[in-house]
């Protein structure tokens, strides 16, 4: 995107510099690499990067509509209610993929959105680990609206305690010491002073939560929850307390909003940013050029059921239309120049909202040498994974 920045970045780059990275890294989870780290981030000039905040907020502005409130609260399954529900999510991640418009320009395109917690803690240290080891040009950033790390941490400090004690204020997840996020619950506990819990270790007696720790029962005042409902069906884990009663505890992040804001969104938005986007049940008929549409499942997570080659006998074969949505297919375009191939880029934009709005703070990327995002795309592949984008 900055030729001169990409192209000294490539020049110095080293093999074995990146495995002393990975290493510096990793040394929190003891050598065990969970997910794979890109060797590059990704340098955005002024356009795009104007381009995709601009797009972040109009997208988001959408969330403080009454016709967003409206059509929200038919998203959660009825199972799955969970009591207490606060006016609007604590945390919010839009995902685009950077494509081409029609000067063969790049252009954010929205792919997803999510009112759930992302990689707070790990990007920061991705930020400190990328600067210690490569050069990083003065004048970039990887965080936004004049955020620093200190100031960054502060607002997720507040987001996440309140004014709550540390020791009573817990990162819920199922089996955390298994997940491939861990290395961000790990730097949870450093910048915070928070434990992580699994969701069968809580004990419940009546409203009040416990989790034991060194012998005692500590009271748990707040969650931040990074459960998700179908992770924990499929797992057939049983949670130590009941979600769905009232119980005497606030959330860092209201597991409703896991489902209002989601697929189940991306029909409702109009924007030039998005690809058309429609309810499976809604159609009457389909789009003639089927082949330029993925399917996706309205309740899944990491791409679970995505269907991207379809045909009018998969959609007619489909019983609960209610539960998918059609999406337009976007064309990401060849971006991070790399040793051999060009990568492609998914643009996670990170909020927090605490009063009013949401403020964007931070960012995480994506990038792909495969048809789509992962890592069954990117088998034997290099210069593709996870990393930050640095902007002016």
């Amino acid at each position: 995107m900055v030729p001169f920045i990409r192209d000294q970045f490539n020049d110095k780059y080293s093999v074995a510099r990146y495995k002393q990275y990975l290493n510096d890294i990793w040394k929190l989870t003891n050598g065990e690499n969970d997910f794979r780290v890109c060797e590059t981030p990704l340098f955005l000039d002024e356009e795009l990067s104007s381009k995709l905040q601009f797009a972040a907020e109009e997208i988001v502005s959408f969330l403080l509509t009454d016709e967003f409130k409206k059509n929200s609260l038919g998203a959660i399954p009825e199972k799955l209610v969970v009591p207490s529900e606060d006016s609007h999510p604590l945390f919010l991640q839009v995902d685009f993929a950077i494509c081409k418009d029609e000067e063969g320009k790049p252009i954010p395109k929205l792919i997803e959105l999510q009112g759930f917690p992302s990689l707070y803690a790990f990007q920061v240290l991705l930020d400190d680990v990328n600067r210690q080891f490569y050069e990083i040009p003065n004048g970039y950033t990887s965080y936004f609206n004049d955020f620093l790390k200190e100031s960054y941490l502060r607002l997720l400090k507040k987001a996440i305690l309140a004014n709550h004690d540390p020791k009573n204020v817990i990162l819920l997840e199922i089996e955390p010491w298994k997940q491939k996020t861990r290395i961000d619950f790990i730097l949870t506990k450093q910048y915070l002073g928070i434990d992580s819990i699994c969701i069968s270790e809580i004990i419940q007696r009546g409203k009040k939560l416990f989790y034991k720790k060194d012998g005692f029962e500590i009271p748990i005042h707040r969650i931040y929850n990074r459960v998700i409902f179908d992770e924990l069906q499929r797992k057939d884990i049983k949670a130590g307390f009941d979600f769905h009663s009232e119980l005497d505890v606030e959330w860092a992040g209201h597991p409703n909003w896991f489902f209002k804001i989601s697929k189940h969104t991306l029909p409702l938005i109009r924007s030039s940013y998005a690809p058309n986007c429609f309810y499976l049940s809604d159609l009457k008929k389909y789009p003639p050029d089927l082949e330029n549409y993925v399917l996706k499942p309205l309740y899944s997570f990491a791409g679970a059921g995505v269907q991207v080659d379809i045909t009018k006998e998969i959609l007619d074969s489909i019983v609960e239309r209610k539960d998918y949505i059609l999406q337009e297919k976007v064309e990401y375009m060849p971006l991070i120049k790399t040793p051999d191939e060009y990568s492609r880029a998914e643009i996670r934009m990170m909020f927090i909202w605490l009063d009013k709005e949401p403020i964007l703070v931070n960012n995480l990327l994506r990038t792909s040498k495969g048809k789509m995002m992962g890592v069954d795309f990117n088998k034997g592949k290099t210069w593709v994974g996870s990393n930050i984008v640095y902007h002016p």
